[in-house]
């Protein structure tokens, strides 16, 4: 059975598309399936924002097929995992939970790694350097997700 991950940001056009691709491209996807969405409906059927799509391509990883949704409530029944990445969509997700065992599937991406953030800063508003923080951020706490949702 494959474990069921999404990855959650506000417009689900710079952060959790990254997120999303990276973890993509980390793992055996007969064993892991990957989805990301935004709390807000700004977007939906958008590409990814260009300047995540040229980040991850810099790292050999194409978000360019991906497409903006929503996040629903039905995907407190179709993920195992949640990761969001920061407090205020936490927030969010957490008050469309239909019960507390939902809200346990519901996670900071940043929790439990040895990052200086607690939370994925959003990129949007700045430059390529934004961009590229975050990429990194979210390719290392996707290492140590793998060895935790794996084991």
């Amino acid at each position: 059975m494959k474990i069921k991950v999404l990855m959650v940001c506000l417009g689900n056009i710079c952060r959790s598309p990254l997120a999303e691709g990276i973890l993509r491209s980390k793992v055996d996807p007969s064993r892991i399936l990957i989805d990301s969405a935004g709390t807000a409906g700004y977007h939906v059927g958008s590409a990814p924002d260009p300047r995540s799509i040229e980040v991850a391509k810099e790292h050999h990883i194409d978000i360019s097929g991906q497409r903006c949704r929503k996040f629903q409530m039905e995907d407190f029944h179709s993920f195992d995992h949640i990761f969001v990445m920061d407090r205020e969509n936490f927030g969010n997700v957490c008050s469309l939970a239909p019960s507390e065992d939902h809200k346990k599937k519901v996670r900071l991406l940043l929790e439990g790694t040895d990052s200086n953030y607690t939370e994925v800063p959003d990129p949007y508003y700045g430059g390529k350097h934004g961009f590229q923080e975050v990429y990194h951020l979210i390719d290392k706490a996707c290492d140590m997700l793998i060895k935790d949702i794996l084991t």
